[in-house]
């Protein structure tokens, strides 16, 4: 990644989270009503891709995929909220704007990224005049490289308090080892810390729809020099989070990440068995 640039695939989910509001009929998923500013310049080029084909199967399937894993997450940091939780660690956080959406309040947000998306995204919060709200703090790290827990230590982050980790979009890129070890090191968290964080079922276990999608995605993705790496079941992704010290662990399909009313739909978003999210929790020591 060249210094100053975004990575596509942040800029691809962002353009998925605005395209939803502008292409998709009720009921809404997920509103961001932030991504589409977060584009800045590109927001025409990159949106008119999903009006111009929003049934395409694969701009459809990424619409899902964005609006369903960002609204099961939210959901999920507000229930941890409720329950006294004040740190989200957002893990490779691209151009989400939780923080600027709901202007942080009760929870300390730590967005932590690659230096150069961080600097572009900095670049796109200034130019749209969003402005960034106490209690957000930048964490620039390098996923395939650096320790997320101790580059997060020391920008603040109390390790002896729980928090809620998100951490979409990321896995597919790296190897085994490297989503290991990211595991191990949250699994050593205060106890009560959740993580979540999306992976790719390998061929075996994807749909149709799943398939079909894998098939174009994942090849134009290695051709842009960003190919998917990994993927697991998910007996395979529990065995690592049970290694890694996770109580609690739940393998959730797309279709259950939301509420089943959102699913009697009349536009082109229909869960497919490709992405699962895993929802772990920190077991006590």
């Amino acid at each position: 990644m060249e210094d100053g640039q975004v990575s596509f695939t942040a800029l691809a989910a962002a353009a998925a989270r605005a395209a939803h509001l502008v292409v998709d009929r009720e009921p809404v998923i997920f509103a961001d009503t932030l991504a589409a500013p977060l584009l800045g310049e590109r927001a025409d080029e990159l949106l008119s891709y999903h009006t111009r084909h929003g049934a395409h199967p694969v701009l459809a399937g990424a619409r899902t995929q964005a609006a369903c894993r960002s609204r099961y997450t939210e959901d999920a940091l507000a229930r941890a909220i409720g329950r006294g939780v004040s740190q989200y660690v957002i893990l490779g956080a691209g151009l989400d704007s939780f923080a600027y959406r709901s202007r942080a309040g009760r929870v300390c947000v730590f967005e932590v990224d690659h230096p150069a998306t961080q600097d572009w995204k900095r670049r796109a919060i200034g130019a749209a005049r969003i402005g960034v709200p106490d209690g957000v703090t930048f964490v620039p790290a390098d996923l395939a490289i650096d320790s997320p827990a101790g580059r997060l230590a020391a920008a603040g982050f109390d390790t002896t308090a729980p928090a809620l980790v998100s951490w979409l979009g990321v896995t597919m890129y790296l190897t085994r080892e490297a989503v290991a070890a990211t595991l191990a090191e949250f699994g050593g968290l205060a106890a009560g810390t959740e993580v979540i964080a999306d992976y790719m079922l390998p061929g075996e276990l994807r749909d149709e729809a799943g398939a079909g999608y894998a098939d174009q995605v994942a090849q134009a993705s290695a051709e842009r020099g960003e190919p998917w790496v990994s993927c697991f079941a998910p007996g395979e992704m529990t065995g690592l989070a049970r290694a890694a010290g996770f109580g609690d662990v739940r393998n959730v399909r797309q279709h259950d990440t939301i509420p089943a009313a959102l699913w009697e739909r009349s536009d082109p978003l229909r869960p497919a068995d490709l992405a699962v999210l895993f929802h772990g929790t920190v077991g006590p020591r």
